[in-house]
């Protein structure tokens, strides 16, 4: 048994990534795309069927250009994504422009207009997580979207507070993002590497995977954005890990055994206290820790920066 495999054996993978092959190499339970992600795989030959069907979806569209230009990516985002349901028996994660990270009724909005273009399509809306930053805004934008049984997966999350409304609101599922709090204190600390011990993107998970199981809420707990195999196999036993493929093909390449590091009885016996959350306890929470207000800002703008090069993208297949 590989690694790959023996991880599997105590937590559900989830592969982070937008190319449809990799994805059947790997064969994760789930799949999460981002803009980035997408912009790849479109200009892969094997995909051109994708893009031309999102392209003459689009040139349905009334309206001008821009309107074309969105419904073109919201096309590709969904055909890709029925694509990926073809060959994974679980959900896929499709993503909400940053730039309605502060506008809790436009992230409603586009959220429903994507669960209508999938279940026109044929999808069940419980194979779909809708992809959110969790900004204030955010969350309650998810909160609302749960009602509708609209299923949320909260990303770029870097502090407790965050967690803790998230799982206050009743989301499906959240990512934590070891790699960019690891990266954040490695720089903070100037040293070129943090032993797996003492890493505080481990740490984070590890936390928040403790409080949840510790006060039984209901959502999911996925460690993403990893920087190495260590990271992944610290977190063993977490709900759901999100891996990129250069990671897969290193544990599936390794023999090294897998130990189950989070278990839902360990969290029963933590010391951790419950926080009753409200948005000026979020606000004061996570505003005192300073790398989750850093890299909640610099995801939003990657995010963002990620999303306009894929909309520039389309615009020129519009415009032809």
């Amino acid at each position: 048994m590989n690694s790959l495999e023996a991880l599997k054996k105590f937590t559900i993978v989830v592969a982070d990534t937008g190319d449809i092959d990799a994805i059947g190499t790997y064969q994760p339970r789930d799949a999460t795309t981002n803009p980035s992600l997408l912009l790849k795989a479109a200009q892969q030959a094997q995909y051109a069927h994708l893009v031309d069907a999102a392209q003459t979806d689009a040139q349905k569209i009334a309206g001008d250009e821009a309107k074309r230009t969105q419904a073109f990516m919201d096309n590709l985002f969904v055909g890709f994504g029925k694509e990926i349901l073809k060959i994974i028996p679980g959900r896929v994660s499709t993503e909400v422009d940053a730039r309605l990270s502060f506008d809790t009724q436009a992230t409603v909005a586009k959220a429903r207009d994507l669960i209508r273009l999938y279940e026109a399509a044929g999808i069940d809306r419980d194979r779909i997580l809708i992809k959110i930053g969790s900004t204030w805004e955010g969350i309650q934008a998810a909160a609302a979207l749960e009602k509708e049984n609209i299923h949320c997966n909260l990303t770029l999350l870097f502090s407790f507070a965050q967690a803790v409304a998230c799982a206050e609101a009743g989301v499906t599922l959240i990512s934590p993002f070891v790699g960019r709090i690891y990266d954040w204190h490695k720089k903070d600390r100037g040293v070129d590497d943090i032993p797996i011990a003492e890493d505080p993107g481990v740490a984070s998970v590890e936390a928040i995977y403790a409080y949840y199981k510790k006060f039984d809420f209901k959502t999911e707990v996925m460690g993403a954005s990893f920087r190495k195999a260590g990271q992944v196999t610290q977190l063993a036993g977490c709900d759901l890990l999100t891996i990129s493929p250069d990671i897969l093909e290193t544990l599936k390449s390794s023999e090294a055994p897998i130990e189950e590091r989070l278990t839902v009885d360990k969290a029963k016996a933590s010391d951790v206290k419950r926080i009753e959350m409200n948005e000026k306890i979020y606000r004061w929470l996570h505003n005192g820790d300073p790398m989750a207000v850093d890299k909640l800002a610099d995801g939003i703008r990657r995010f963002d920066a990620d999303a306009r090069k894929l909309e520039a993208w389309a615009q020129s297949r519009v415009a032809r």
